[in-house]
């Protein structure tokens, strides 16, 4: 099952570099196509996840290379959005750098405490998948941003800041930590309860 996981994963991570072949090469569907491949990919990351809770091969390892690919993956699918609608990504530029620049930050303050990347897993960073697949499911699939874009932004933001707080009070280097509620409970010596549904 660990083989089956780890395929899962590479699964997601293929689909991010087939999507920018596809919308590298324009056709009659291409939207509805890479809004299924895009769902796919998201498929794989929850069935990894099931499966790491359902058998019990969750490992330090898998759950950091589930989170290297996850940063791939939506790379692609942005990367995807920029070639189908470059318009979408300039008017919102701004707002898109500053993510980037969050998003660069949590590895900077992660390696410079742990010596590596983190990999919290939180609420908050899963919340924002969801906002980001719907937007990306509003760009890709309609040219559209509003709304759905300013959710994911939003809870970007949110995300990123709840991760900072993660790293700060962490006395040691921790994966799948649910928020920085639990990391303060970590540093005060408690021990926390995961959710079986969003930690595994």
């Amino acid at each position: 099952m660990k083989k089956v996981r780890f395929l899962l994963i590479m699964t997601r991570l293929m689909l991010g570099f087939v999507m920018i072949a596809i919308a590298n090469n324009y056709f009659a569907y291409v939207r509805l196509v890479l809004v299924l491949l895009m769902i796919l990919g998201l498929l794989t990351d929850i069935f990894d996840g099931i499966i790491a809770r359902k058998v019990g091969v969750s490992s330090e390892k898998l759950r950091r290379m589930d989170s290297q690919v996850d940063l791939v993956f939506w790379l692609c699918v942005g990367w995807c959005t920029w070639l189908l609608n470059p318009e979408i990504i300039r008017d919102h530029k701004y707002a898109i750098i500053s993510i980037f620049v969050m998003e660069g930050l949590t590895y900077v303050f992660s390696i410079l405490k742990f010596g590596k990347e983190t990999c919290t897993h939180a609420i908050l960073s899963k919340l924002w998948g969801v906002t980001l697949l719907v937007a990306f499911v509003s760009m890709i699939g309609f040219g559209h941003a509003g709304i759905p874009f300013f959710l994911a932004v939003f809870f970007g933001i949110v995300g990123h800041i709840d991760v900072y707080l993660i790293i700060y009070f962490l006395p040691k280097w921790t994966h799948d930590v649910p928020s920085s509620y639990h990391a303060y409970l970590i540093r005060e010596g408690k021990t926390i309860k995961r959710h079986r549904w969003f930690n595994g």
